[in-house]
């Protein structure tokens, strides 16, 4: 089952927080039970894979201003029926980024979330299964602003919270400082 991987990888994490939790078990039940889940075609909603993309020090994370959504967030898109997740947060990351050079500090889940993407054009409002990887890049390595971004930016986790209140990022940030140091 192709669905099998990512299920493994899911099974071996640990939320932070009751919140997540309710999400993870969601999440869960979505891979479980729908065999399109990797289809963006799939109109509920669909597993997209974003990275978490921080500095050596694990003093900053890259953020992109999102076109679409006007909001800053961290790197990442959808699956297009790859259901390698880590994969495709890494092309994601790279291709919104233009950073070549962005590795993954390890290949286990580093957060998940589920979240509402509004209406837009003909697509309607649906959700995204997100599942998240810490990866790692140089700060100094010039970027490359896509059309899917405004600005990308390196931004000092003691800032992050005056560009965005996303729980989510607020979340992500509190693990990244849990796992200075590893």
């Amino acid at each position: 089952m192709h669905r099998a991987p990512l299920l493994n990888k899911l099974r071996q994490y640990r939320p932070h927080d009751q919140h997540e939790r309710d999400m993870y078990e969601t999440l869960l039940r979505f891979i479980e039970t729908e065999s399109a889940c990797f289809e963006r075609t799939l109109q509920t909603g669909h597993v997209t894979g974003s990275a978490w993309i921080v500095d050596r020090d694990r003093s900053r994370a890259l953020l992109t201003h999102h076109f679409k959504l006007e909001r800053w967030l961290q790197l990442g898109g959808h699956a297009d029926g790859d259901p390698d997740i880590l994969r495709v947060a890494l092309r994601e990351a790279r291709e919104e980024s233009g950073v070549n050079d962005i590795k993954p500090v390890s290949e286990a889940v580093f957060d998940v979330d589920v979240h509402p993407i509004p209406a837009r054009g003909t697509e309607p409002r649906h959700l995204h299964y997100d599942v998240r990887f810490l990866l790692e890049a140089d700060p100094t390595t010039p970027l490359v602003i896509s059309s899917e971004s405004k600005d990308l930016a390196w931004v000092s986790f003691e800032e992050i919270a005056n560009l965005t209140t996303e729980r989510s990022i607020a979340r992500m940030v509190a693990k990244s400082l849990q796992h200075k140091g590893q």
